[in-house]
């Protein structure tokens, strides 16, 4: 490795990476080399990497002070490398933009720089890179900083998913991207293959450790048993069993070293720590309105299913096959689950719940790793239910101090979004006049140690560098696109095929009609404006298929749509006139009133921002998706074409009412986030179809209003013109349904497991 970062090989022993930089001095002690980390000239314990994980994270926590222990207990806000100029997530170098600085994009900024040196924060979120080069460049960056500082803890810097599709990119054996493409991870689930996800995992943590990132903020394995939800994409499905095994594979993918990477019991270098989310489970929603903003921050149960919930963490993420044995972290949702806390009695977010996290999740269940709080969830809420602030749903009216106090009591590590260590220090102020200074300094101690043990056995504190040029090679390979391209191609599902209408031969001329895209704007508050375009490429298409603008030319047509976008469920605008600011989530494209609707909601109240509103019903009313000029699109497309073939392919984030259209049309296939490209190789037979449905698509929104919110599949499931029913676990191939080994182990009856 070039520049200023020396390597060390311990024949028979540890890599060592150091930068000459940092002031730390290297001790040669039984013919193997060491770093002198807190520069006292002598071998600590925590320094040998000889020795046992946790023997080490144990003495280094003894040696913290309470400030380094607190700065321990933060994760960053959102890290953008390198920072922006303005808006989320902004950044400055040397008091100027990074453009106006004349420095180098991989530099550290002045805010990264403060939090890591003022407040002692030794966990990064990394979300958008320039590059890999830039990435690993920056890593070495921060982790030169730091190495000198006070005991050299080293930066466990972590990431959300980031091997979703760019879905116009050409895809071309042997050649490289800036990262491996997947499917969403609702789309991994849609091969019903666990093997194929432990492959996503290992390959996916060999580019995260090439870019510096030692944490994946995954898997989410909340079961996606209420079909409105926001984040159902983000689920591996509704089904307990799938989820299991899915969040099993992932992360035996994701922490698993083996040979000459391996440490000990399966970590090693090549581990990324899997922090599992979001316990209990944030599926049930009530009405699928999510817990990021005030209007969703409760979880109900009405279906008494609680219990099924945890499944895919007890059964899968605490159980798995590998060596790691367990998910090294946990996040807790930010949702109240609503009536769960039979100790306590207390409705509040999953975070600070004494409850769900000590008494169920690390008593009952016995689990010691990490505990690590969603993003925010200490900071005060905004000025209406509608915006992005701080979630602290339950514990409104106390301090920002007193909350981080209450998280720590409930037996949580960690506290997600938060670079200042102010507050923690002044919550361990409070517990020592609560309950004495021993007492607070041992439970300070005992978060250190899940925290050290974590960056211990991924080889952080021996090497924490990375080479740009591997990182550069590794990122994105051509064997990695592939691996990725082919799981695309797995989790089509085709779900009807008329006459068998499918495939499309080459000599065939496709009519391709534009797509509508409304406006709208993200939680971040970025604005994206509407627009009328071709959903896919057509020089890609060309090379399928003849295409051609007029209708009567076409053979046949394909029509890219997306599924019903669905509102989230709460409109300040209907709160500011008449209403309480409840509307329903449809997941039909056409005017839905929601007739059927509970009149008085299971849970509400908000004491802070709107104490008046004790119902959080919407009854009565009506809403339209807002791309409902979609469902217009396949309808004018089949008019269009006169009796000649429609085939639709359509991309789902939730479940839809396919109803409205299927009978108008010949074809449909389904997919979960993956390239045109993928799409074209199932559509012109390339590849045969083999994926099938994670999630149940209902008949009408009937069933969908009717169903509680906590059980999975049990909607009733939408036939269509064929006689098929696009139930969970259907799917097909060129000669019909698919039954095979995968449709036997999962297409079992749900059972009801209670409390």
């Amino acid at each position: 490795m070039k520049g200023s970062i020396s390597i060390i090989d311990n024949a028979g022993g540890s890599v060592i990476g150091y930068s000459n930089k940092s002031g730390i001095s290297i001790l040669t002690i039984d013919g193997f080399a060491f770093k002198d980390l807190n520069k006292n000239a002598k071998l600590d314990a925590y320094e040998d990497w000889r020795l046992p994980f946790s023997v080490r994270a144990k003495d280094l926590a003894g040696k913290m002070s309470i400030e380094q222990i607190a700065g321990l207990m933060l994760y960053s806000a959102h890290q953008a490398i390198p920072s922006a100029a303005k808006g989320f997530g902004a950044g400055t170098y040397n008091g100027k933009t990074i453009q106006e600085s004349g420095l180098d994009l991989w530099e550290v900024s002045d805010q990264q720089k403060a939090f890591l040196k003022k407040d002692n924060l030794r966990h990064i979120l990394v979300t958008h890179v320039q590059s890999p080069e830039v990435a690993a460049k920056w890593n070495n960056a921060v982790q030169a900083l730091i190495e000198g500082e006070g005991l050299g803890i080293p930066s466990n810097n972590s990431t959300d998913p980031r091997n979703g599709v760019v879905a116009a990119t050409e895809y071309n054996a042997g050649a490289g991207g800036n990262i491996s493409m997947w499917p969403e991870e609702l789309g991994l689930a849609a091969t019903f293959s666990p093997s194929l996800v432990q492959q996503f995992g290992s390959i996916a943590a060999k580019e995260y450790r090439a870019l510096g990132i030692s944490t994946a903020l995954s898997p989410q394995v909340d079961l996606a048993t209420e079909p409105r939800w926001s984040r159902v994409p983000g689920t591996f499905g509704e089904d307990p069993l799938l989820s299991t095994d899915m969040a099993r594979a992932y992360i035996d993918g994701f922490q698993t070293s083996y040979g000459k990477e391996e440490i000990k019991n399966g970590w090693g270098y090549a581990s990324v720590n899997a922090m599992v989310k979001h316990w209990p489970g944030g599926g049930p929603e009530e009405a699928g309105r999510d817990a990021h903003f005030a209007y969703g921050k409760f979880a109900v149960y009405p279906g008494d299913n609680f219990a099924t919930h945890l499944l895919p963490f007890t059964e899968g993420a605490f159980k798995l096959n590998g060596k790691t044995k367990s998910a090294s972290a946990v996040m807790p949702y930010y949702t109240i689950s609503f009536g769960r806390d039979i100790m306590g009695k207390e409705n509040v977010g999953n975070g600070y719940s004494k409850y769900l996290i000590t008494d169920l999740l690390r008593k009952k269940y016995n689990y010691n790793g990490v505990v690590c709080t969603d993003w925010l969830i200490t900071a005060d809420e905004g000025k209406a239910p509608n915006i992005f602030a701080g979630k602290s749903w339950g514990v409104e009216k106390i301090s920002v101090a007193e909350r981080h106090y209450k998280v720590l009591m409930a037996g949580v590590d960690q506290f997600g979004g938060n670079n200042d260590a102010g507050p923690v220090i002044e919550a361990y102020r409070m517990g020592v006049k609560e309950h004495g200074e021993k007492f607070m300094r041992e439970r300070f101690e005992l978060s250190a140690v899940r925290l050290l043990t974590n960056i211990f056995q991924v080889g952080l504190f021996e090497n924490p560098y990375v080479d740009p040029v591997e990182s550069v090679k590794t990122v994105g390979n051509p064997a990695f696109m592939k691996a990725g391209f082919d799981a695309q191609l797995k989790s089509v599902v085709l779900v009807k095929n008329k006459n068998h209408i499918l495939p499309i031969a080459k000599t065939k001329t496709v009519y391709i009609p534009k797509q509508f895209t409304p406006r709208s704007v993200g939680w971040f508050g970025n604005v994206t404006p509407e627009s009328t375009e071709y959903p896919v490429n057509l020089d890609l298409i060309r090379k399928y298929f003849n295409v051609t603008d007029d209708p009567e030319k076409a053979d046949l047509a394909i029509v890219f749509a997306r599924g019903p976008i669905p509102n989230v469920g709460y409109d300040q605008a209907e709160r500011e006139k008449t209403g309480n600011g409840y509307i329903p989530i449809s997941l039909q494209y056409g005017p839905y009133t929601a007739s059927l609707a509970r009149t008085k909601s299971i849970a509400a109240g908000d004491p802070v921002i709107d104490p008046s509103i004790t119902n959080r019903s919407y009854a009565g009313k009506t809403v339209t998706a807002t791309n409902y000029k979609e469902l217009q699109s396949i309808l004018a497309t089949r008019a269009a074409m006169k009796g000649k073939p429609v085939i639709i392919s359509l991309s789902l984030v939730n479940p839809a009412v396919v109803a409205e259209f299927e009978g108008q049309i010949d074809g449909l296939i389904i997919n979960f986030g993956v390239q045109d490209q993928a799409l074209l190789e199932i559509l012109a037979g390339k590849t045969e179809p083999t994926g099938l449905l994670p999630l149940q698509m209902p008949a009408d929104m009937t069933t969908v209003e009717t169903q509680f919110e906590d059980v999975p599949r049990d909607m009733k499931v939408h036939k269509d013109s064929q006689g098929n029913i696009y139930d969970f676990g259907f799917g097909m191939n060129w000669k019909g349904k698919i039954i095979d080994e995968r449709t036997k182990r999962y297409n079992q009856v749900v059972k009801k497991t209670g409390k």
